[in-house]
This record gives structure tokens, sequence and C-alpha cells, in this order.
């Protein structure tokens, strides 16, 4: 879906997190960066893709990993979703799909033979220099962090 590739500069971006705090790319410069663009708070897949990441964390940090999650949920969704898995990563409520958009992980779906738009899950390895280094398109939910960590 992304028109991203390997070796491009990951595009700059500013959103409000769960707190409303304003992260931009500009954050972790001098970090690798884990950029998870997920369809909706609290659904069965993107609860499992979480969770797998929250699980995982430690090994993330200890290989020099951030991890950030994006959805268009609201701040309260993705505050709630937080609390209810005690995810330790912030969440972007994109609601207004800026950074969504800046990735290219929006466009056309398909679900129980329905079209719709939406966000294609999508992860965005990034490097200390915020040159993309992976681009997980095929995300295997409940063992994502294997898949990002290697």
């Amino acid at each position: 879906m992304t028109s991203l590739k390997i070796g491009d500069n990951a595009p700059q971006f500013e959103a409000q997190d769960q707190e409303g705090n304003t992260i931009k790319l500009a954050d972790y410069a001098g970090k690798k960066l884990v950029l998870f663009f997920y369809p909706k708070a609290s659904t069965p897949g993107c609860t499992n893709e979480a969770c797998d990441l929250r699980d995982n964390y430690q090994s993330f940090l200890a290989k020099g990993y951030d991890v950030l999650g994006v959805s268009a949920d609201s701040a309260k969704r993705q505050q709630n979703f937080i609390n209810k898995y005690e995810l330790p990563f912030p969440l972007l409520a994109d609601e207004n799909k800026a950074v969504i958009e800046a990735f290219n992980v929006w466009g056309p779906k398909k679900f129980m033979g329905k079209e719709y738009d939406g966000i294609h899950r999508t992860t965005f390895v990034i490097d200390d220099k915020g040159i993309i280094e992976d681009i997980i398109l095929k995300v295997k939910t409940k063992a994502h962090a294997a898949q990002i960590l290697g």
C-alpha cells in the first residue's frame, strides 16, 4: 500500500499522543523507532499486536528501539487502550490522519465482502538518522515483535 521504500527518509510528523503531548519524529533523533499503524484501538487484531509489542518491549529497548503506535482513534480511546492493556509506549491520536497520510497507509480495504477506506496495518522501522530500514506490510499480529526483531 505505502509508496515509501526502505532507504527513504521517514516523513517528518507531528501529532498528539493519548495525553495531549505533541510528539514528532525529531523527538527520536539519534534513536531507532518502531512506528506501527493499526486500524482501531481495542479490536482483536490490534489488541494482539499491541500486547505482543508490550510483552517484548524490554527487548526493543535493549536493542535501542523506541515504540510508537498510530491510529485515527481519539486521545480518550487511545488512553483507554493503554490503561486496559498496560501498554508501555505512547499512541498517537491521529484523528486528522496527517501522520497516516504522510506514511501513505490510508486507502481502500475489504472486510467480509465490504469495501471501505481505512488504515492498512503497517509497521515502519526507522533508524537513528530517520531513514526507513524496514517496512512490514504483512503484520503477524500475534508474533509481530519477532517479525521486527528477527
